[in-house]
C-alpha cells in the first residue's frame, strides 16, 4: 500500500511570516521533512483545488498560483521550483480511470498554496518532483475514499500528501469562544480515535470516515468539508489505521496530522 501523510496546513502564507500561532505547525512540518523516509516523488492533494472531472497537473513544470489575498508583497514573490512528473501524472490518471473515475490532465494551472507553503517547510530545496491532484467539487466522501483506493498501488517511493486542515471553520478562527473550542476538541478526539484505532477493522474505519458528518461537532468544525477530504483520500490509499499522528495548535484551534507508513 502507498505511504500517505495528511497535514493541517494553516492559514495562507502565515506559516512563512513568523506568525506565532503557526509555530507548532512550522516546527512539525520541518521535523517530518527531516525524519520521514525521503520520497522519490510526491502526489499532493490540496483542499484548494476542485475540478469536475478531477484533474492532475501533468506538465514538466508548473508556476506558483498565489490563491490568497491581502498579504505582504513578498508573499507574491515566493518561489518553489519543484519539477513536475508527467509520467507519474499519467499513471495516476490511468489508475483513476481504471477504477471508473474520470480524470483529466491539466497543463496550465499552477501549484496552489496548499502545495507550496507546506512543502517549503518540509522540503525547502524543492528537489522532489511533485504533482497535484484535485478534489471533486461534489465533496462526496465515498468518491474521495475510492480515489485513494485507486492509487493504493502507486510506486512505493511516492508519498501521497493530503494538504488540508482537520478543523476548518473560518469565523471560528477569529474568536476564542469556549463552546466552539470544546466542539473542536470533541471532533479531534473522534478523528484521532478513528484514524489511530487498533480496535476498528478496516471496513469499520472506512465507514466512520464515509459517514464523518455523524461525528461529534462535525459540521461545526467543517461547514464545508474540502479541508477534511484530503484525509479521506490518504486513508483510501493506505487502507488501515495510521502509523503515527501529531496534534498541534494552529490559530487557537486544535489540528492534527496523520501518517500511514
Amino acid at each position: 500500500m502507498a505511504k500517505a501523510l495528511f497535514i493541517s496546513h494553516g492559514g495562507g502564507p502565515l506559516p512563512l511570516l513568523g506568525e506565532p500561532s503557526h509555530r507548532q505547525m512550522v516546527d512539525l512540518l520541518g521535523k517530518l521533512g527531516r525524519e520521514l523516509p525521503r520520497p522519490k516523488n510526491i502526489l499532493l492533494v490540496s483542499a484548494h483545488w476542485e475540478a469536475n472531472p478531477v484533474a492532475v497537473l501533468a506538465a514538466p513544470r508548473h508556476p506558483l498560483y498565489f490563491d490568497y489575498y491581502n498579504f505582504p508583497p513578498e508573499t507574491y514573490r515566493l518561489e518553489y521550483p519543484a519539477s513536475g512528473n508527467p509520467l507519474l501524472a499519467g499513471d495516476v490518471r490511468q489508475k483513476l480511470i481504471a477504477s471508473g473515475i474520470h480524470c483529466d490532465e491539466e497543463f496550465e494551472r499552477g501549484y496552489d498554496h496548499g502545495m507550496f507553503i507546506p512543502l517549503m517547510l518540509m522540503y525547502p530545496l524543492a528537489d522532489i518532483p511533485t504533482i497535484q491532484l484535485s478534489l471533486n467539487p461534489s465533496l462526496d466522501p465515498e468518491l474521495h475514499l475510492r480515489m485513494g483506493e485507486a492509487l493504493a498501488d502507486l510506486d512505493k517511493d511516492t508519498l501521497i500528501i493530503g494538504s488540508g486542515f482537520s478543523f476548518h471553520n473560518q469565523p471560528a478562527f477569529r474568536t476564542n469562544d469556549a463552546r466552539m473550542n470544546e466542539v473542536n476538541q470533541r471532533f479531534e478526539r473522534w478523528l484521532v480515535e478513528t484514524c489511530n484505532s487498533d480496535e476498528l477493522d478496516e471496513s469499520s474505519l472506512r465507514e466512520r470516515l464515509r459517514m464523518w458528518e455523524l461525528a461529534p461537532g462535525a459540521l461545526q468544525c467543517h461547514p464545508r468539508e474540502e479541508h477534511l477530504l484530503p484525509l479521506h483520500l490518504c486513508y483510501g490509499a493506505a487502507g488501515k489505521a495510521c502509523s503515527d499522528y501529531w496534534q498541534i495548535e494552529i490559530m487557537g484551534k486544535q489540528g492534527s496530522c496523520y501518517y500511514w507508513a
